[in-house]
């Protein structure tokens, strides 16, 4: 072979290279919690894989780091460190505070057109209110859920109550929890570490009074209604005798549920694949019930843009959001983990049509957001959630009343949400 056509080759072989390298030229950081109802690697893995197929000029690592405040600490770390972070999915409830450190972009400035809009007016509302502030939206719904009241068919049945027939208020929970409680199993079990504010919300909720202002700005942990919600709460066993004394475990309430050591149990509608692979009994899904009105906070978490990024990796990274949370994608989001379809489109596919009626509860969650409110979120959110969980647990572990408990952590919101208001 000649020189000329060796060095030809070699040129365009180079330059095949420097095109396809050119081609896969943005790459993305995203990180993403797993600590949430069970290992999802494999489900948004595949979700990934399909996007890059369909879009071979950019690239996505997908970084699995813990739990929502385990992705928080890691992806700001990884900011502060001048690492590369384009995207993230973390608490719908962060939203306050990632605005007030200037680390993220509202969606509106990388949106264009009407096609865009229709995209972010298919998700549902009660979903966007997490991640709506000024005026603008800085959190797009992925991993949503609202908490729901699981229970086991074949126990209400053994205890003379109808299995299709949940409880529907406060006053009916009691009565058959009582009948549901025995020796081996508690009636109900409601989950006070990991998200204890979570559950006392939906309770308050349903008691008719809301913890904080939907500007972020105020907590009302020592209004005499909240205050009557958690002893409410504590009733539940210290009187009731339905639920364990001291706190109930997070991560093992599921396994309890399974296991026979509950009848029904509050949790993330994120663990309903799990319970359905994991139930060797007969399982209902419900609403929560209620007091003065039904009633769950929305919770899990919202994809953010991180502010510190460039024009094309902001452009990338919302077309990999719209590619995850498109209709198909969100269908088979939910079908496999649990987890809301966060949009009306998602529940019009074949796929979560055929798949809603063959499992109905599938349904429970969604249908609640009718009566879900924005999960609890301030400015301090980390530190002011902190101080009501730690009340919450206090109380029910008798190392505190509930009036002082809650009216240390509502002086204690005051102080930290002065210098905002």
């Amino acid at each position: 072979m000649k020189f000329s056509t060796l060095f030809s080759c070699a040129f365009a072989g180079a330059f095949a290279m420097s095109a396809h390298t050119a081609s896969a030229q943005t790459e993305l950081n995203m990180y993403y919690p797993i600590a949430v109802g069970g290992s999802l690697t494999k489900v948004v893995d595949g979700m990934v894989t399909e996007f890059e197929k369909q879009n071979p000029d950019i690239k996505v690592n997908a970084i699995y780091s813990g739990n929502y405040d385990d992705t928080r600490v890691r992806a700001l770390s990884a900011l502060s460190s001048g690492e590369p972070a384009q995207l993230a999915v973390m608490f719908s409830i962060d939203v306050y505070d990632l605005i007030e450190q200037d680390l993220i972009t509202p969606f509106d400035d990388v949106m264009n057109g009407e096609e865009d809009q229709a995209w972010l007016n298919d998700f549902y509302p009660a979903l966007m209110e997490n991640g709506q502030a000024e005026g603008k939206t800085w959190g797009i719904p992925f991993q949503r859920s609202t908490i729901v009241a699981y229970y086991n068919k074949e126990m209400f049945k053994a205890a003379g109550l109808d299995p299709e027939k949940p409880p529907k208020t406060w006053d009916e929970l009691v009565t058959m929890g009582k009948k549901l409680t025995n020796d081996d199993t508690y009636g109900l079990m409601i989950p006070s570490t990991g998200y204890p504010y979570w559950m006392f919300q939906a309770l308050a909720i349903q008691n008719g009074q809301k913890l904080m202002s939907d500007d972020g700005l105020e907590t009302y942990f020592d209004d005499p209604k909240v205050l009557e919600t958690l002893k409410y709460w504590k009733s539940l066993s210290a009187e009731d005798g339905i639920m364990p004394t001291g706190t109930v475990e997070w991560g093992t309430l599921r396994q309890a549920f399974l296991e026979g050591k509950t009848a029904m149990m509050w949790h993330s509608t994120g663990n309903l694949s799990s319970v359905k692979k994991g139930a060797k009994f007969d399982f209902g899904v419900a609403m929560l019930p209620g007091k003065a009105r039904l009633g769950s906070p929305t919770g899990g978490g919202n994809f953010y843009l991180f502010k510190d990024t460039s024009q094309k990796e902001k452009e990338a990274s919302l077309k990999l959001v719209k590619f995850m949370t498109s209709p198909e994608q969100a269908a088979n989001w939910s079908i496999a983990t649990g987890y809301m379809g966060v949009s009306k489109s998602a529940y019009e596919t074949e796929a979560l049509k055929n798949y809603t009626v063959e499992f109905p509860p599938s349904l429970v969650a969604r249908n609640q957001l009718e009566h879900a409110v924005a999960e609890f979120s301030t400015y301090e959110t980390a530190r002011v959630r902190e101080g009501l969980n730690n009340a919450i647990q206090s109380a029910l572990t008798d190392s505190k009343t509930p009036e002082e408990a809650l009216g240390e952590a509502q002086k204690s919101a005051k102080r930290l949400l002065r210098d905002y208001q």
